[in-house]
């Protein structure tokens, strides 16, 4: 074989219909990888203090959320596990659901009840920790 021929080893029908590769798959695998880091940590801390709220009632609970650093925990671990999830369940729907219509809109029910749990931990953690 030439130099020529082994530079460029795809199909020149597959260049042209561009499905070569988008060039996204190492930061979806990084972000991954980084939430379920941060989980690690933060899923100890959270089981944790949910292990010290036993036999407390209300208003020791709350006490403890109110603590900045609970509440900002608390959010931070929330946050990762819906992004986590999100991105598990990505890659779930782009291996396993074939009709592209059906993909499409399992990805974006995925992104909205993602977001939305999201939201509302942390509006629940902020109520708590405000009192209101």
């Amino acid at each position: 074989m030439s130099t020529a021929n082994n530079k460029n080893l795809r199909n020149p029908l597959k260049t042209a219909r561009g499905l070569g590769s988008a060039k996204d798959g190492t930061h979806h695998f990084i972000v991954q990888r980084v939430t379920a880091i941060a989980l690690i940590g933060l899923t100890l801390y959270v089981l944790g203090l949910i292990v010290s709220w036993i036999g407390g009632d209300y208003v020791s609970v709350r006490a403890s959320v109110h603590n900045p650093c609970n509440a900002v925990l608390l959010s931070a671990f929330v946050i990762a596990m819906f992004w986590h999830a999100k991105l598990g369940l990505q890659v779930i729907i782009e291996d396993y659901v074939h009709t592209p219509g059906l993909a499409a809109a399992s990805q974006i029910a995925v992104v909205f009840v993602c977001v939305l749990a999201a939201l509302a931990s942390v509006l629940a953690i902020i109520r708590i920790a405000l009192g209101a």
